[in-house]
């Protein structure tokens, strides 16, 4: 494997081609692979890449004014895309052509769409950080909340909330309620999980 100079710490990655270009503060962890013509290049920040996360051919990771570039582990970065300044959460696809701007983050086991700009500062999800189904129980699904998310009066945004409008969406007479047929109940854990 070639020397990619001191601010480069690669980690027992599972592949790295030999087209592969990486400049900088950058962090590859183990079993990551970067495939043809990855361009990486940190000047001012850090970039680091999670375990078992691929970065596909001609992909341009970089680091934004402000922001570092964080991908998570267990990621697909698919070609063509570029990452600029952004942070991916664990299980993403990046699909081909994507760009995601400076201070964007995108939650874990999230998807987004081929050829899609994700513009500076955008959240996605939006409401929600995280979601999973219950380790011991795979028909409960937990929902955590953006901690922080105001409503036009200036009022929080709480679990309440998802619970109030989800209780009305699966009510007698909503036109919403075949969509939510299979959920057998939605319960406020705390202020911030559903």
């Amino acid at each position: 494997m070639r020397n990619f100079g001191p601010g480069v710490t690669i980690d027992n990655p599972a592949f790295i081609h030999e087209t592969a270009l990486i400049y900088g503060k950058v962090y590859i962890a183990e079993g990551a692979s970067l495939w043809p013509y990855v361009v990486i290049r940190s000047e001012m920040h850090e970039v680091r890449i999670g375990k078992r996360t691929n970065i596909q051919d001609f992909v341009m990771i970089h680091v934004g004014n402000e922001t570092p570039t964080i991908i998570g582990e267990n990621c697909s970065i698919t070609h063509h895309c570029t990452i600029h300044g952004a942070e991916v959460g664990d299980n993403c696809l990046i699909g081909i052509n994507s760009t995601l701007m400076d201070g964007s983050k995108i939650g874990r086991n999230s998807i987004v769409a081929g050829h899609s700009i994700v513009t500076e500062g955008t959240l996605i999800p939006r409401l929600a950080t995280e979601w999973y189904v219950k380790e011991d129980d795979p028909t409960v699904w937990v929902f955590k909340l953006r901690e922080g998310v105001k409503f036009h009066d200036g009022a929080d945004f709480t679990a309440e909330d998802v619970v109030f409008s989800l209780d009305r969406a699966r009510s007698e007479g909503s036109n919403l309620k075949q969509l939510h047929a299979e959920v057998a109940e939605v319960r406020a854990v705390d202020d911030y999980t559903v």
